[in-house]
């Protein structure tokens, strides 16, 4: 195989194309948070009690507010001031005749005998979810659950095929693909009209989300050089950061559930564009041995770059496009030592990086403020994410980041729990650089997963991986809830004992070429250290130097 990043300095590793390409590359980033925060208000679940036999009547005859109804056919609940949300008295007031005389009769008489909801409930009208919309609450309240459950499982199904497909069919076909699908499933999603349907489509779109967010990045990624892989981590965490922003907006004044789902699809189908404007990876084109294509692709990178490729292009690569390229498949992410390791960490990374995540997004829904309002918030802190991954992912190291992140946001979920309420401000104050910590921990993670598998299986090796976040995100849902029904501070002592201080035995990729061989991985500690002789022997012969010219 040619040497891609000695072509990547002819062309430009870092010029108006790449510049541009990341760009383009990070738009689907802001869609990517709509599908996976988007069920916070998709699926919340508004206030809601139970409806009573009559109750119309008394709104109707007696001119009563839906307060008094709520207050004269509901039991008030274990809080001070609160309404049972599953049960009712059994009162019949569509038998009444002189309902609105005989309340204190009827309560007094009826005070004791209260029922389980019959399956209707009355919903706070001021927005409209799939949970009001289906009555997934009470004894159904598990089913709301599966919302993000199946799209989760979609995510992990999506993360074996889609990764294989962008490795042995190209980058810019599977994004495309998984686009178009991501705005047919998510339109569907909009019109079903039965709950299973839903279902089934959520897990469509994670199957094709999946495909379009690693085939997207990746694609973005081997367009740069080693020293500028970091910038694609920066700007898309942006992106990402600037749609979790923007979703608070959209379901604010998007109050029905199918709008706000609409509003999140439609855009997909422009990426349609990319077929014209997105080229295809040189380095999946020169793993795959179509040369000529490769280099089509590295002129016009060149002319953009104001750079020249040098006139002997041809003669340096001949001949490689008659050779047998071998197929990939995910055993190859098993078979050598250093590719097995660096497997089995990541997946681990990936999986308690994510339940700490989702589980903290997700936990905005049941804190009782202002959902709008606390999501907002908790999205603006996210958006300095990028900058500051790319200030210190060199200076601090791949794994010495995911380390510190992973330590300090284990910490502050341990803390929040046992600060008392009446010191809001602290407790804010720590959620914030817990949630801001784990937001740069798991970008960390998504980046350094990228430069430790060779271009053949790079597409796979993130996909797998990654594969172990989407078991976590289908696992988030239920712990979180579940737990919180014990005790709402719970979740937090969870995400706090989840600490991964196994990403210290990762190798450190910063300053190092990407790798194009699975030898290149086996080998890379090895590489490493012949660097740093020649670098130490460069440094003593410089010292050297510089006596001689002091004497």
């Amino acid at each position: 195989m040619a040497n891609v990043d000695e072509l990547m300095k002819h062309t430009g590793d870092f010029g108006p194309f790449q510049k541009k390409i990341v760009i383009i590359g990070s738009l689907p980033l802001i869609l990517f948070a709509f599908v996976f925060v988007g069920v916070v208000f998709l699926g919340h679940t508004p206030d809601h009690w139970c409806w009573t036999p009559g109750s119309e009547q008394l709104l109707q005859e007696c001119g009563w507010t839906e307060v008094k109804v709520q207050e004269v056919t509901v039991p008030h609940g274990e809080k001070a001031g609160s309404f049972s949300r599953c049960e009712r008295f059994a009162v019949n007031w569509s038998k009444s005749q002189n309902k609105c005389d005989e309340v204190e009769w009827e309560l007094s008489l009826n005070e004791s005998q209260v029922v389980l909801c019959d399956g209707r409930w009355i919903f706070d009208k001021s927005y409209r979810t799939t949970v009001s919309e289906f009555s997934l609450v009470c004894e159904k309240a598990w089913l709301a659950d599966l919302n993000q459950v199946f799209l989760a499982f979609g995510f992990f199904i999506g993360a074996f095929v889609t990764g294989y497909v962008a490795d042995r069919f190209g980058r810019k076909p599977c994004v495309i693909a998984s686009m178009l699908g991501l705005g047919i499933t998510g339109v569907g999603i909009m019109l079903s009209p039965w709950y299973p349907l839903l279902l089934l489509l959520r897990f469509l779109q994670g199957f094709c989300g999946k495909g379009a967010w690693t085939a997207t990045y990746v694609l973005v990624v081997e367009f740069f050089g080693a020293e500028n892989r970091k910038f694609v981590s920066m700007v898309s965490r942006i992106f990402y950061s600037v749609g979790m922003v923007i979703l608070p907006g959209l379901a604010y004044f998007l109050v029905s559930w199918r709008n706000l789902q609409l509003a999140m699809s439609l855009p997909c189908f422009l990426f349609i564009l990319y077929y014209w404007i997105v080229p295809e990876s040189p380095r999946w084109l020169f793993s795959q041995g179509k040369n000529r294509e490769a280099i089509k692709v590295a002129s016009n990178m060149a002319k953009c770059n104001n750079r020249v490729l040098p006139h002997n292009l041809q003669e340096m690569i001949p001949l490689e496009e008659k050779k047998e390229v071998p197929s990939v498949s995910f055993k190859d992410l098993f078979r050598t030592p250093n590719i097995r390791k660096n497997t089995l960490i990541l997946t681990y990374a990936w999986f308690t990086s994510t339940v700490v995540f989702q589980g903290l997004v997700l936990r905005l829904g049941i804190t009782g403020g202002n959902l709008f309002l606390d999501f907002f918030i908790s999205a603006v802190v996210e958006l300095p994410t990028g900058l500051i991954f790319y200030l210190l992912v060199d200076r601090v190291g791949r794994r010495s980041l995911m380390a510190i992140t992973n330590f300090t946001a284990g910490i502050a979920c341990l803390v929040v729990p046992f600060v008392s309420t009446n010191l809001s401000w602290l407790r804010k104050s720590v959620a914030i650089i817990g949630r801001l910590a784990v937001a740069i921990g798991f970008e960390t993670v998504n980046f350094a997963n990228t430069e430790m598998y060779p271009t053949p299986l790079r597409n796979v090796g993130l996909s797998v991986c990654s594969s172990a976040s989407d078991i976590g995100a289908i696992a988030s849902p239920f712990l979180l809830y579940r737990l919180a029904n014990i005790w709402k501070e719970l979740p937090l002592i969870l995400y706090g004992v989840v600490d991964c201080a196994l990403v210290t035995l990762l190798p450190e990729m910063s300053g190092v070429s990407l790798p194009e061989t699975i030898e290149d991985v086996e080998n890379l500690k090895r590489k490493r250290d012949k660097s740093k002789d020649k670098t130490g022997q460069r440094t003593e012969a410089e010292l050297k130097n510089n006596s001689s010219v002091i004497l």
